[in-house]
């Protein structure tokens, strides 16, 4: 046996080197799209179609499928995308993903791109120390290709002699001649080394290689490919492990579609696969042998993902009702959604505007919710329940953060239309609305880190403060239901409830005041130490600015209603 573990070991290291390249490639793609990837993704969804030629565009351009997955698992963990837009943006991925195995084969292959490699990053080297980051992210991305190439030379450089060391060959050849049993072998194999990987691409790279140098046939080849599909749903799986329950279904649904996929073609797998080995060898002739079958795994990935999509995207909601059924909806949580203002063409004016009115009535009742997560923050001691109650006020803010520009987006919209001056006047009150219940979700996670930043220095409040705190934010939360109450009914906004809230706004800043100057007397008598008393006023003077944006949004809900 020649092959020793320092052999192995440079083995290991072409892989790795292979990976780092397609991360960096990925990342630099990412980076130079910027937004306009997350804005395609949003805009483009509107029906199966288009949302399967996003995941299509998306994941050809950033060459990574579980880029785009982790993206979309992301975008519905945030209420951005449904979980039927998801699932087509998935499908469309998985033909996206396919664009990998013809680069590695037409470039990998047929062309010695290992021999450009260094010229390339000469070319690239300026551009990653160039202060514009747009330069720099270019720069990246040539580096990631030089890499991935140089990688993928060094795979098929470092990979055993099979014909020197016929040991190992006889190994792998015990499990080729098992008939059908060698495929659903190989699919396990293919589907457990993605997993482990975690990247379709590096182990559709050691697929082509083995094919090419003749270790294994092109059938076994093509089961491999299948088992990939499957493992590539790892990553989006894990990343949703910490989202909600759509972000959950997102994920499983990626895997649902796979597996129902791979069932499918190993039941006709024989014609399948020979199907486009005559099509390769009748319309494509690469040429050399080894060249041939790397033509044909690539053909058949592209060929079972495309077959796939036109099959399932008739199944969208069947797919839907399933991964629902697996993970049921706790009684906990929410899904996450804008839920009157959808995509796509818009309403009349007046309807646009009843549309927008609603969804922000929904905003003030979650970012509601947040606020009544605050007050139980404040006397929960337990480190395991203190975490999860933070970690859910952390979520909220960012979903309030995509809310705010989602809503703001479809306001602007309305306000390009066709408005009367009046309608004009009530979408800057909306937008106006917005921005500032954006702002006491703001004020609710800045509460949470203060008490999350008490708890970690082991600081301790006395009874009066606590008591102090739970005054100042029942007055909040009665100030906050109001508001909600006038958001929902806006036309009876009347004189003695603006009253109520301009009172309640003056008993808040009052005693803040009183609260101030009580602390600066505490801290003098020896009551409790400075830096208490910073968390504590801290949390003070961040509940008085809620109660400010509180009379901000009741103000702009005033104006409107004055100018009618």
């Amino acid at each position: 046996m020649q092959y020793s573990f320092y052999d192995f070991l440079k083995l290991i290291g072409s892989l790795g080197l292979f990976l780092y390249g397609m991360k960096i490639m990925s990342e630099g793609l990412q980076k130079v799209a910027g937004d306009r990837l997350r804005g395609i993704l949003t805009a483009m969804t509107t029906n199966r179609v288009t949302g399967v030629l996003t995941g299509v565009l998306i994941t050809a351009l950033i060459q990574s499928s579980s880029a785009t997955t982790v993206m979309v698992v992301s975008f519905v963990n945030a209420g951005l995308l449904t979980l039927t837009e998801s699932i087509s943006v998935i499908m469309g991925a998985n033909i996206g993903t396919t664009v990998t195995a013809w680069i590695i084969s037409i470039f990998g292959f047929k062309v010695d791109m290992s021999a450009l490699a260094l010229p390339l990053l000469g070319i690239a080297l300026p551009l990653i120390f160039s202060g514009k980051s747009t330069r720099k992210s270019i720069g990246e991305f040539i580096f990631g290709f030089s890499f991935l190439f140089m990688g993928l030379g060094l795979l098929k450089e470092n990979a055993p002699d099979l014909q020197q060391n016929p040991d190992m060959l006889a190994f792998v050849q015990n499990y080729t001649d098992m008939g059908f049993g060698s495929i659903l072998l190989f699919l396990l194999i293919g589907t457990i080394l993605t997993m482990i990987v975690q990247a379709s691409a590096a182990t559709m790279a050691i697929t082509l290689i083995m094919c090419a140098n003749g270790w294994i046939s092109y059938e076994l080849g093509a089961a491999l490919v299948l088992g990939e599909n499957i493992g590539t749903t790892i990553t989006a799986n894990l990343a949703a492990i910490t989202g909600n329950a759509q972000a959950k279904r997102a994920a499983l649904a990626h895997l649902v579609f796979n597996i129902f996929g791979v069932i499918w073609v190993l039941l006709i797998f024989q014609p399948f696969t020979s199907g486009v080995s005559w099509f390769v060898d009748n319309y494509i002739h690469p040429g050399s042998e080894d060249v041939a079958v790397s033509y044909k795994l690539s053909a058949f990935h592209t060929v079972f993902n495309m077959c796939n999509v036109c099959l399932l995207i008739w199944a969208v909601k069947l797919i839907e009702r399933t991964v629902r059924w697996i993970i049921p909806q706790r009684e906990d949580e929410e899904e996450y959604r804008l839920q009157y203002i959808s995509g796509g063409m818009l309403s009349t004016a007046e309807l646009s505007i009843l549309q927008g009115s609603k969804e922000i009535h929904l905003y003030a009742q979650r970012t509601h919710r947040m606020f009544g997560m605050v007050q139980s923050l404040l006397h929960t001691s337990k480190g395991d329940e203190f975490n999860k109650i933070h970690s859910r006020i952390l979520k909220y803010e960012s979903i309030s953060d995509n809310m705010e520009i989602e809503i703001a987006n479809y306001l602007n919209q309305v306000a390009e239309g066709r408005l009367s001056s009046e309608g004009k006047f009530q979408i800057r009150a909306m937008l106006r609305e917005v921005t500032e219940i954006e702002s006491i979700a703001d004020s609710c996670h800045n509460i949470s880190r203060s008490m999350d930043r008490k708890r970690h220095a082991n600081v301790e409040f006395t009874e009066t403060l606590y008591k102090n705190i739970d005054t100042i934010l029942d007055m909040l939360n009665n100030s906050i239901s109001l508001m909600i109450t006038i958001l929902e009914k806006p036309e009876h906004l009347n004189n003695n409830e603006l009253n109520k809230i301009y009172n309640q706004e003056n008993e808040i800043n009052h005693f803040r005041t009183q609260l101030k100057d009580q602390n600066i007397v505490d801290v003098n008598n020896k009551e409790y130490d400075y830096q208490t008393g910073v968390y504590y006023m801290d949390i003070i003077s961040e509940c008085e600015k809620m109660g400010d944006y509180i009379v901000n949004v009741v103000e702009a809900v005033a104006d409107v209603k004055e100018k009618k």
